[in-house]
């Protein structure tokens, strides 16, 4: 990649720290969102996090980033390489595929006890945000449209776990949420998926208005099963080129904030 190109859909959006609170769980906070909203599967390239423009952008000193990089470390969401640096966890196909098959589960309980104890406006809310596509994901206005329903769909799938009422099973699926995220965003676009899903999710919402557990429960596993499927099936995409990311090439990935240089994608704190 050309000196200084840039990728801005890898932009990290962080406020400046309030010093109320110390500053190793302001930064871990912050960090945290941010990984979180990244598209880490949009691009081939590793995503690389530079301590020093951490520390520029966020106002701190490096004390308190090096922390909270160790609290992120231990969630899974970043790794440590010697002589390397610290770079944004990614997954293989094979482990998305397991990250995926655990959801099924999580999210078919979540429906099961959202049939039961979710609020009839809460479940109503759920046909509203689906109704808004009952033209098809497609409609008019070509990619935009699918656009809009692949936020849609992550919405849906998120007030699913909100609407179950347990918040263990909501703090199982948070540190899952990066990696379900960026392969609904990507999936949603491939093998006429998006008319598929919002058929899928109706039949949901249907076993919710009617209080039914089981169908719920059913509805909801087999529906991220599916998407397991089409990944094993169609993902050899998640796994990076070794020749663009290999153990012995990660500096390629480098990503350094709040610019960046290099053949790395962008991460820049504004």
């Amino acid at each position: 990649m050309p000196e200084g190109s840039a990728r801005s859909g890898s932009t990290l959006d962080i406020p400046r720290l309030d010093p109320q609170s110390t500053f190793r769980d302001l930064a871990y906070a912050a960090l945290k969102r941010a990984i979180t909203a990244m598209d880490i599967y949009a691009h081939p390239e590793e995503i690389r996090l530079d301590e020093r423009r951490l520390s520029e952008g966020l106002g701190v000193s490096r004390t308190p980033i090096r922390e909270a990089m160790t609290l992120l470390e231990q969630e899974g969401f970043v790794r440590t390489l010697p002589r390397r640096g610290i770079f944004v966890v990614r997954k293989s196909k094979r482990e998305l595929v397991d990250i995926i098959t655990v959801m099924a589960a999580l999210e078919g309980m979540a429906a099961r006890l959202a049939a039961l104890s979710a609020s009839a406006d809460d479940i109503a809310e759920l046909r509203r945000l689906m109704d808004a596509f009952h033209d098809g994901p497609n409609g008019d206005e070509g990619r935009e449209r699918l656009d809009e329903y692949s936020t849609a769909n992550i919405a849906f799938h998120q007030a699913i776990i909100r609407m179950s009422g347990c918040t263990l099973l909501a703090e199982m699926t948070e540190n899952l949420f990066i990696h379900m995220r960026a392969i609904r965003k990507i999936t949603i676009h491939q093998d006429n998926r998006a008319a598929r899903s919002i058929v899928d999710h109706r039949r949901i919402i249907e076993a919710l208005e009617a209080r039914d557990p089981e169908r719920a429960e059913r509805l909801a596993r087999e529906h991220t099963l599916g998407l397991a499927a089409h990944v094993e099936q169609h993902g050899d995409f998640f796994d990076p080129d070794p020749s663009v990311s290999s153990p012995a090439g990660l500096t390629r990935g480098s990503a350094r904030v709040p610019e960046m240089a290099g053949s790395s994608p962008a991460m820049t704190i504004k």
